[in-house]
């Protein structure tokens, strides 16, 4: 007997479009085993054996600051393609930005996630995470719950499921980091992916909480990748001028 379509909202989901900016691009984690890098790979995985014919269309358009033009690429790419599903996965890049507002950040975030709205099926929010335990990012924490709230509110008042990375107690394990604290790791991204595949209904055996491995490195340590990270990653990224273009759909 075949499986239902996957649904989310009642609806069929046959295509998903991961949207992001160039934190979460710079999360994926490096594997040996040849399974799915970061999260939204593993979740389209998920998707596609929901499917009966284990086939999803998966669009993953290039990164960047998202509410800056590679965002806006990002939205043609959707109004293109209508997809079933998009989740939305931004802010980061831009909370780390010298100066920058969450409430202004939070209104062109609720312009986007309206413009998908217009385009998708259903539209995924994700909220921001909590950094205490994250020397590198500790300082962004007041940003980053002021920021938080906001998409809880907007995925309240566009009918979205969220899904609460700020609640995820995971990711406050350091097993869940590399780079200081800077990108997720292989665990981490695991997490994740369960996190959004139970928002959406979907099966999955990651167990929230519980993650495998060594002790994961000491807030010294996290500190120095940091440093490390952010002067051999962010900084070029951040002087770099805006991508162009999104790569193409492919088959999950």
């Amino acid at each position: 007997m075949t499986r239902p379509s996957t649904r989310a909202h009642g609806r069929r989901i046959e295509s998903y479009a991961a949207l992001g900016d160039a934190l979460d691009e710079g999360r994926e984690a490096s594997v040996t085993d040849g399974a799915s890098t970061d999260w939204a790979d593993r979740l389209a995985v998920l998707l596609a054996e929901e499917r009966p014919e284990g086939v999803l269309h998966y669009l993953k358009p290039a990164r960047g600051r998202f509410l800056d033009q590679t965002g806006a690429q990002q939205l043609a790419v959707v109004r293109e393609s209508a997809p079933d599903l998009v989740s939305l996965c931004a802010g980061n890049a831009d909370l780390i930005l010298p100066g920058s507002d969450p409430d202004a950040l939070a209104q062109r975030t609720e312009e986007a996630v309206g413009e998908l709205c217009a385009h998708a099926g259903t539209v995924l929010l994700f909220t921001g995470f909590d950094s205490h335990a994250i020397p590198g990012l500790r300082h962004l924490r007041g940003k980053a719950a002021m920021y938080t709230a906001h998409v809880r509110a907007i995925a309240d008042r566009h009918g979205c499921p969220v899904v609460d990375l700020w609640s995820l107690r995971a990711l406050q394990d350091r097993r869940a980091w590399d780079g200081g604290g800077m990108r997720l790791s292989q665990a981490g991204h695991r997490q994740v992916a369960a996190q959004a595949a139970r928002v959406l209904g979907l099966r999955c055996t990651t167990s929230e909480g519980r993650l495998v491995g060594g002790p994961g490195a000491s807030p010294s340590r996290l500190r120095r990748q940091g440093v490390g990270w952010l002067r051999e990653y962010y900084a070029p990224w951040l002087a770099r001028p805006a991508q162009n273009g999104a790569e193409g759909g492919h088959e999950a």
